[in-house]
């Protein structure tokens, strides 16, 4: 449980460790990086619910980004279906999926930044 707290933390270590794994066994960078994206995605979840649960002293974190990431699911299931007329959810889940690792990589610098700048503030 350690481990997975350190990678939490810092969820840049799994991407690149994975990526580099990943790169090594198959020699093929686009698909090093789907995959490093796709396992750091679930770090960047729970970093993201804690630098939020930090940031704004609350408990609803981890409940908020499962409200938006199944919105999104929703929305694109949606959507497919009005363009497609069927709902492939390999392909919708795989975009969302892709989505919250660029949102979530993006609060957390965000909750990052101003988090440490709300300690700086405070102790200043």
């Amino acid at each position: 449980m350690g481990f997975f707290i350190v990678l939490s933390i810092l969820p840049f270590f799994p991407f690149l460790i994975v990526y580099w794994a990943m790169y090594g066994w198959k020699k093929d960078k686009r698909a090093s990086l789907r995959t490093a994206m796709d396992v750091t995605t679930v770090f960047l979840i729970f970093s993201v619910s804690a630098l939020f649960n930090l940031t704004f002293d609350s408990n609803f974190g981890f409940y908020l980004t499962m409200i938006l990431i199944l919105i999104a699911l929703g929305l694109i299931g949606g959507a497919q279906n009005r363009l497609k007329g069927k709902v492939d959810g390999g392909r919708m889940f795989r975009a969302v999926w892709r989505m919250a690792f660029v949102m979530m990589t993006f609060g957390y610098v965000l909750f990052t930044i101003f988090g440490l700048f709300r300690y700086l503030m405070k102790h200043m």
